[in-house]
């Protein structure tokens, strides 16, 4: 029997209190007989048995990736919903009962914004009593506390605060002068018992100092705590209750005298309790209060240490095996007066704890015991560690500590394992830092006094973590906040958003603003996002083209250009800027976010939109061009970022020429990588895509420093800013500018899943409806086992290579779903299967299927593991490290001219010393069979 996933509204599945300018539905299909959707219906109504129907669809070719309705919903109400789908084959598939909550909607606020007598120090509680004497049906607690808030319920039968959701962190991070969010908790079943309302108070971005350009900087958006809450309570008999914030509710002091986003927090239980006085009305915060859009933030998962280091300085310090991001629940029981210091870091230096990387963030939590037994937790914090150093503890146990990690409430829609154990790890260090920077702002790094949503950062990730995960509504929430920077910035995007103080550009920064929402598009399916952001979108190119005018001034700006590459010559220890030359950077960005403006005005079927700016990018591709290429098609950009640019974008007359270009610059720097911020991300999917899937792979498996396996022998568990972000014993390079966690190069991963395993999600067919899936086999790799639940339903690539030559490939393809699988090395003689239904449609040697689950095993049409000879070319021989090293022992192979590299290694020999004699054919045909 057919099955229905995956039902959401607006790609959050049963939202409450989310702002819902529109209400768009997406769910999908599996375990059906049937291949396709025939129609389908959806019903809305107030009634959980659907007994009265408020919308009905009727039966209709609804999109399931994005089926926009047009019902108007009412504020504080709760809607189910679902969906009937009919295949192809007549069966009829009902989903789960779904539902939507509203908010306040425009509804104006009874409670009022509310604060205490002072500013610093310890953190206020609010209260207020809340019993009820009639019986409740149900209830909502809308609220907002600035800087960050918790909510607290004391039933009347219980007798102890208990936090009511399950958030961290609310109401989240960003630009409070343009916007803030309020929650919506259902408190139902705390009205219901009575009790008294809490509220505790934190500095969080808002109070406290956090920022870039201005690290110590406090306060930048206000200096006073304040809080508005309404809790609305239906009764059974049909009546109403607003409570609502004002002057009747009291305050008190906290334990807590300290908290930072970048520093932790301070709790001091020995401190007296205080009298609760008045609470005191105060004004309204400059940004307009509306619906959330932030994913909550909550415990992903709780783990334990693996081992209590005592280091060789004395210290006791926990190893979590991890690098993660979040806080902890800490045991406790020390005398009364006790002072507990607890520190975090990234990695150990000679045994001993470190967190010299972290600049000014303290990363602490002090505690200072009353004397009794209790769990510490932190309240208005977070921290980006793997090791935990605490001190004033006796007794020390790792049954003592457990690591809370913290991350937006995303969907995991991609799954990827290989036959080999490093590349294994380096996938999971790529979701693990994503893990870590998904927290309410897709941000770079989450340990130091950063932590920011770093516009380059967050695009070249975009579409690796939209395999990894439904990144619908956490891009939704952090391309609004883009939007609201570019008002005030005269459509400028800012390098950081939110800004948090003074802000400039670059390009492939400030073009996540078109690049992020065609990639959230061409992933999910959905053109909302593409609706909501084509004016940000149009906004980015038009500033730029105010600033570039007509002498081509955006690029003579500032730009960050290949930030971190390795191929500046000449450059000092601790440079950030590469070899790529700047302006043409720019000019390619331009030209690229102006042809996507114009791509998703096509989508949106807005024409003139899309012919003016297609003409704009028409304009600037020539520009790059004659600026930067000759007449023959030759990239004057010769590095290996500017040189993937060219090939990208298709920008030479003589792409042939390009890539040789490329592999020659490879082959330069001993097949190893030197590319930054924007060349690695695209490299290796430009690579296959040119014909060079043994270079990307090369790339991909090399050890030795640069390379993503460099770090994961050193003992990374996500993905590092630098490509030496430790040196080879194992010591921070540099305290500057140096993260272990950091998302950027962890781009890579996109290639694994649309190259190595071959799903590629691509513009003809956004969603997946219909994907390509080309694997590319490699020997070394052994085999691939990949699954993307993508937002048509889920797709499995594996591959194996058996023993001796024989390679086994299983797919899956979801209902509703086609297919053009390409076979790996197959020799024609698999397609004359014709009993198997993978062969049933060949054209052109690529089969066309549906949906299904298709296996084939053949033996490979040419040999899949490497072997060399004395007849093998010295591009070959010297590409690979064990047989360059062979044949280095032998001559200098760094010298040699670039017109032998197409040539035999025995014709090599015979333009240079004549006729190979046999027993030396012999001797090196030997060696270079054993590699």
């Amino acid at each position: 029997m057919g099955k229905i996933y995956a039902a959401k509204t607006n790609h959050i599945t049963n939202p409450v209190g989310f702002y819902m300018e529109q209400i768009v539905f997406s769910w999908k299909v599996k375990e059906c007989k049937g291949k396709k959707q025939k129609n389908a219906r959806i019903l809305i109504s107030k009634e959980k048995d659907f007994s009265e129907i408020l919308f009905d669809t009727k039966e209709a070719e609804l999109d399931s990736c994005g089926t926009k309705v047009d019902f108007q919903t009412a504020p504080y109400t709760r809607y189910y919903w679902k969906v009937i789908v009919t295949t192809d084959q007549e069966e009829v598939v009902e989903s789960d009962v779904q539902f939507f909550e509203t908010a306040k909607q425009d509804e104006p606020w009874v409670g009022k914004w509310i604060t205490c007598g002072w500013k610093e120090g310890r953190h206020p509680i609010f209260s207020k009593p809340v019993s009820t004497e009639k019986e409740v049906e149900r209830a909502r607690l809308y609220i907002c506390g600035l800087g960050l808030y918790e909510a607290y319920f004391t039933s009347n039968k219980i007798g102890k605060p208990e936090k009511i959701g399950k958030e961290y962190l609310a109401p989240y991070c960003n630009n409070y002068d343009q916007w803030i969010q309020y929650q919506t908790y259902d408190v139902t079943e705390q009205m219901k018992a009575g009790g008294e309302l809490s509220v505790l108070l934190g500095d969080g971005w808002y109070k406290g100092r956090f920022g870039f350009s201005q690290p110590e900087k406090k306060c930048f958006f206000g200096d006073a705590w304040k809080l508005i809450a309404e809790v609305h309570v239906d009764y059974m008999d049909g009546s109403k209750e607003v409570i609502g914030t004002d002057e009747s509710w009291k305050v008190t002091e906290s334990k807590i005298s300290f908290s930072n986003i970048y520093d932790g927090e301070k709790r001091d239980d020995t401190l007296p309790d205080v009298p609760k006085s008045m609470a005191i009305l105060t004004e309204e915060p400059k940004g307009r209060l509306m619906e959330r859009l932030s994913l909550p933030v909550m415990v992903y998962k709780e783990m334990k240490p693996i081992e209590l280091i005592h280091t060789p300085a004395g210290e006791q310090v926990f190893d979590l095996g991890q690098e993660i991001t979040g806080i902890f629940k800490f045991h406790v029981k020390e005398p009364a007066g006790t002072e507990i210091l607890i520190q975090t870091g990234e990695v150990l230096q000679d045994g001993n704890f470190y967190n010299g990387n972290l600049r000014t963030a303290k990363s602490e939590y002090h505690y200072i015991s009353d004397g009794t037994e209790k769990e510490i937790v932190p309240h208005f914090t977070y921290y980006g560690y793997r090791y935990v150093k605490v001190s004033g503890v006796t007794n020390l146990s790792c049954d003592d500590f457990t690591a809370l990690v913290l991350c937006s409430d995303y969907e995991k829609t991609g799954r990827l394992e290989t036959g080999h154990e490093l590349v294994n790890q380096l996938i999971s260090n790529v979701e693990w830092g994503m893990r870590g920077n998904f927290l309410d702002v897709p941000t770079d790094c989450p340990q130091r006094d950063e932590r920011m949503g770093w516009t380059e950062d967050t695009q070249v990730f975009s579409a690796t973590a939209s395999y990894l995960a439904d990144t619908y509504a956490f891009y939704r929430k952090f391309l609004y906040d883009m939007y609201q920077e570019q008002l005030l910035a005269d459509g400028m995007v800012p390098e950081v958003v939110p800004t948090f103080g003074p802000s400039k550009t670059s390009c492939a920064w400030g073009d996540a603003a078109c690049i992020i929402p065609w990639n959230v598009y061409l992933f999910s399916g959905d053109k909302t996002i593409l609706e909501q952001q084509i004016d940000s979108m149009k906004a980015w190119v038009d500033y730029i083209r105010k600033v570039d005018g007509e002498h081509h001034g955006w690029r003579n700006s500032f730009h960050y250009g290949d930030w971190l590459a390795l191929d500046r010559p000449g450059a000092k220890e601790g440079n950030v800027y590469g070899a790529t030359d700047e302006a043409y950077i720019a000019d390619v960005y331009y030209a690229a976010s102006a042809q996507i403006v114009a791509k998703a005005a096509e989508v949106l079927g807005k024409s003139e939109l899309q012919k003016e700016y297609q003409e704009i990018a028409d304009q600037q591709w020539k520009v790059v061009k004659d600026e930067y290429f000759t007449a023959t098609g030759r990239c004057a950009i010769k590095t290996q970022t500017g040189l993937t640019l060219a090939l990208k974008y298709h920008l030479s007359e003589n792409e042939t020429m390009t890539a040789k270009m490329l592999k020659t610059l490879f082959r330069q720097n001993g097949y190893k990588l030197n590319t930054g911020f924007v060349g690695t991300p695209l490299l290796c999917n430009v690579l296959t895509e040119n014909g060079m899937s043994d270079l990307a792979y090369r790339l991909l498996l090399n050890e030795e420093f640069p390379g993503w396996l460099y770090e994961v022998k050193l003992g990374a568990t996500t993905v590092w800013e630098r490509w030496n972000s430790l040196d080879e014993s194992g010591h921070v390079s540099s305290t500057g500018m140096n993260s272990l966690n950091h998302y950027s190069y962890g781009a890579v991963l996109e290639w694994v899943y649309r190259h190595v395993a071959g799903i590629d999600v691509t513009e003809q067919n956004p969603g997946g409806r219909k994907m390509k899936i080309y694997p590319k086999i490699n020997a070394e790799l052994g085999y691939v086992d990949a699954s993307y639940d993508s937002a048509c339903g889920t797709y499995q690539s594996s591959w194996k290579i058996l023993d001796g030559n024989k390679i086994q490939l299983r797919f899956s393809v979801p209902f509703g779903c086609e297919a053009e699988i390409s076979l790996p090395y197959a020799p024609d003689s698999v397609y004359e299967e014709k009993e198997n239904p993978l062969f049933a449609n060949v054209k052109d040697g690529v089969c066309l299927v549906e949906a299904g689950n298709y296996e084939v095993t053949y033996e490979a049409a040419e040999p899949l593991k490497k072997t060399y000879s004395v007849d093998s070319t010295m591009e070959e021989i010297l590409s690979n490290p064990k047989t360059r090293s062979f044949l280095g022992s032998m001559m200098d192979v760094d010298t040699i001219p670039d017109i032998v590299y197409d040539m035999s290694l025995r014709d090599v020999a015979k333009m240079f010393a004549g006729e190979m004699e046999e027993e030396q054919e012999k001797m090196l045909n030997a060696a270079l069979g054993q590699v």
